[in-house]
């Protein structure tokens, strides 16, 4: 029997997840408040960037753990290396 999967830890960034969700409750209120649209769309590009950092650091973390785990055991790494590809052709 093969012993279960162990997934890097990503709760460091829980207060990222934190910050942005608190931005998006933040576009609710301007849209409920009828802000005006170039401040809306400054905080969505806010958010975007956000996000894009959060998933810089977590591919970073995945690549550096579950990839190079991979190709050192050979242990699916193709399966690895056309997940990172799809991660890319759908950015």
């Amino acid at each position: 029997m093969s012993e279960p999967t162990q997934f890097p830890d990503h709760s460091k960034q829980l207060n990222r997840v934190a910050r942005i969700k608190g931005q998006l409750d933040g576009v609710v209120r301007m849209i409920e408040e009828q802000r005006y649209c170039v401040d809306i769309l400054t905080q969505t590009a806010a958010i975007r960037a956000a996000l894009k950092s959060l998933e810089a650091l977590i591919l970073e973390k995945h690549i550096d753990t579950c990839v190079r785990q991979a190709l050192v055991t050979d242990e699916d790494a193709e399966e690895k290396i056309s997940e990172l590809l799809r991660l890319y052709k759908n950015a």
